[in-house]
């Protein structure tokens, strides 16, 4: 797995249209009572959309998050916390992403986002 420096999350897989997103989490990633904090998820979630959209595009910088949507659905109390990143619908402008968020080993999902990317045109070649 692929580890970041800047935090401690890590690429688990990416394969065509998806990619898991795995985090340990430290006390800078939690909320009283140990809960997960939302904006931990949602960069976890922003993360695993992005490398989702690379399987699809390879690595395009340019392309960035157009709108991120989630719901948080019971607390998300653990030490480790996964993402799961699906490509819904891609086009040549846009990426739409669907993207469950559980703490490792748990069945029901702690949050769910729906992701949007936009996604730079190519110039068209001059006729």
């Amino acid at each position: 797995a692929f580890e970041t420096q800047d935090n401690r999350s890590e690429v688990v897989s990416m394969e065509d249209g998806s990619a898991v997103m795995r985090l340990v989490a430290n006390s800078s990633h939690l909320r009283p009572g140990g809960y997960i904090s939302g904006p931990t998820q949602m960069a976890l979630v922003d993360s695993a959309a992005y490398m989702a959209v690379m399987t699809k595009t390879g690595h395009e910088p340019m392309t960035v998050t157009s709108n991120l949507s989630i719901n948080f659905l019971r607390p998300c109390i653990g030490d480790v916390v996964v993402a799961d990143a699906r490509i819904m619908k891609i086009g040549q402008a846009l990426a739409v992403m669907d993207v469950d968020v559980r703490i490792e080993g748990a069945e029901k999902p702690s949050s769910h986002a729906v992701v949007t990317y936009a996604i730079p045109r190519q110039p068209s070649g001059m006729a």
